[in-house]
């Protein structure tokens, strides 16, 4: 059984990223995430939403859906932005030795989540990423 925990539309907007981290830690305690996990998903959300905002957007307007669900033992996380498509092929994140700032949210990311991959998006929307967490909770 899957069931929906969250699904909100948000303005991508440096402004915005705390009412997102909200939102995600909200819906991470409702799916039965601990602290550790609960930090571990606002984290991810909060890097991807800060990628689309910075790379994806740019100075343009755009908005961000956040869908959040559990089904079994997975918390699957869906961030869709309506931003230029990327071609997940060339994303990677920089080498841990370059030390300089920036270009970590990758990296972050995947040490963070179980699995994560960019998804054929809906019609009209650019980009959808789709990051799971295994809930030790829920197991």
């Amino acid at each position: 059984m899957t069931i929906s925990l969250l699904d909100r539309r948000f303005a991508a907007r440096p402004e915005h990223l705390g009412d997102i981290r909200r939102a995600v830690s909200e819906a991470a305690r409702r799916a039965g995430c601990d602290d550790e996990e609960t930090g571990d998903v606002v984290l991810a959300v909060d890097e991807a939403c800060q990628n689309v905002i910075r790379h994806g957007y740019g100075d343009a307007e755009g908005d961000v859906i956040v869908q959040m669900e559990i089904a079994d033992t997975s918390l699957i996380v869906r961030i869709t932005d309506f931003a230029p498509p990327v071609d997940a092929d060339i994303l990677h994140p920089r080498p841990l030795y370059e030390m300089r700032p920036g270009g970590l949210g990758l990296h972050f990311i995947r040490s963070v989540m179980d699995d994560i991959a960019f998804l054929t998006p809906p019609e009209g929307a650019g980009n959808l990423l789709q990051m799971i967490k295994h809930v030790g909770a829920r197991a």
